[in-house]
C-alpha cells in the first residue's frame, strides 16, 4: 500500500466538521512535513508521522512555485524511495506534482474512496459540511462527485 503524504489544508478543513478520523480510517497513517504539522497548528494524532524535508535547497526551489505546505509535501514525495501519494487540493501544487510525475489524489478523491470502503455513507452530507465551513467547490465538480458517489 503506498504512503500517503498530506498537505495541510485536507487536515484543516476534515478537522473543521470533525472528520479527520476518514483519514486514519482509509489510510491507517499519514506522513507529514515539519512545515505541514507547524501550519496545522494543532497537537497531532498518534497515527499522523512528521518526517524531515532533507533537501532544503530543493524546498526553497518549490518554495518559489507553490506555497511552503506544498512544496514541502512535494519535496517529501520526491525524498521517500517507497510508493506514495500525496494528498494536494491546490491547482498549481498538482499540476507541478504532474510535472514531476507524482502520485495525488485530493479531498473529493479521498471522499469518494471513503464513501467506497463505507467509512462514510454520504458524499453529499460531507459536501453539505465543508460548503458550511467554506469549501469551495463548483457545481459542475459537485454534480460530477455526486455522480462518481452513485448520489445523483
Amino acid at each position: 500500500m503506498p504512503k500517503i503524504i498530506s498537505n495541510t489544508s485536507c487536515l484543516i478543513i476534515l478537522d473543521n466538521i470533525n472528520t479527520l478520523t476518514i483519514l486514519q480510517k482509509l489510510y491507517q497513517n499519514i506522513y507529514l512535513t515539519e512545515e505541514v504539522a507547524q501550519e496545522y497548528g494543532k497537537p497531532l494524532e498518534k497515527w499522523m508521522n512528521v518526517v524531515m524535508v532533507k533537501d532544503k535547497n530543493y524546498l526553497r526551489i518549490l518554495n518559489t512555485s507553490v506555497d511552503l505546505g506544498e512544496a514541502s509535501t512535494i519535496a517529501l514525495a520526491l525524498q521517500m524511495s517507497e510508493d506514495n501519494i500525496m494528498i494536494l487540493d491546490d491547482l498549481k501544487a498538482r499540476k507541478l506534482a504532474k510535472q514531476l510525475q507524482l502520485k495525488f489524489t485530493g479531498l473529493l478523491g479521498i471522499l469518494l474512496k471513503a464513501k467506497q470502503q463505507r467509512i462514510i455513507g454520504s458524499v453529499a452530507e460531507i459536501l453539505t459540511q465543508l460548503k458550511n465551513v467554506n469549501f469551495r467547490i463548483s457545481e459542475k465538480l459537485e454534480k460530477e462527485v455526486l455522480k462518481l458517489a452513485g448520489e445523483s
